[in-house]
Parts: C-alpha cells; structure tokens; sequence
C-alpha cells in the first residue's frame, strides 16, 4: 500500500495543511492547496478587519441619547453640545454651518 497523504506548510504564515482524503497523491496536493488558500484568505481578510476597527474606533450604535448636539427652536432658541456642555443662544448660526466655538470647546475639553 501506498501512502498519499501530503502536508503543506505555507512558510511566512506558518500555516500547515494535511490532507489524506484522496487515494492519489496529486488529488490530496490539490485539496491541501485549496484548503491553504482558504486559510490564508481568512486570515487576509481578519487582519483587515482588525485594521478598520483600529481606525474606526469605538462604535456607539445610533439610539436615542447618543447624539452629540441637541437643537431646540421652540419655545426658546438653544443648541447644546452635550460633550463638552457647551450652549450657543443662535441655533440660526449653528444650523447655517458655524461651528468654530463647538470646536474650540471640544478642544480644550480633550487636551485636559
């Protein structure tokens, strides 16, 4: 009897694949290269999801109480940034795309 089991090692991975389910020798090398590179496209595709959480950060899921700014036009006029506490009385200036204060409080809020 013959022996056809094959076993692979992809060398900068250090991935090692085996593969004996075939009666040929050539079958089982097909089949472990198959295997070899579905494991390695795994393991492409982890490493670059790992990379995207890294850039995107924490995720905060967009419910009710998560919003960064607040805008009330009736009864009174306010717009308050609830991470760093600060109101502006001209929501009509906020809403028109002046935000230079909101930036600047939350600037100094993170460098404390």
């Amino acid at each position: 009897k013959v022996e056809t089991a094959v076993r692979i090692k992809h060398i900068p991975s250090g991935i090692v694949v085996s593969c004996q389910q075939e009666r040929s020798q050539m079958q089982n090398k097909e089949t472990a290269l198959k295997i070899l590179k579905s494991k390695l496209l795994k393991k492409r595709l982890a490493e670059e999801e790992s990379q995207k959480q890294e850039l995107r950060g924490e995720f905060q899921s967009p419910e009710w109480g998560s919003q960064i700014r607040s805008y009330v036009l009736m009864p009174y006029q306010l717009v308050k940034d609830h991470r760093t506490n600060y109101e502006s009385k001209d929501p009509e200036v906020v809403l028109n795309g002046q935000l230079n204060q909101f930036m600047i409080e939350y600037l100094k809020k993170t460098k404390n």
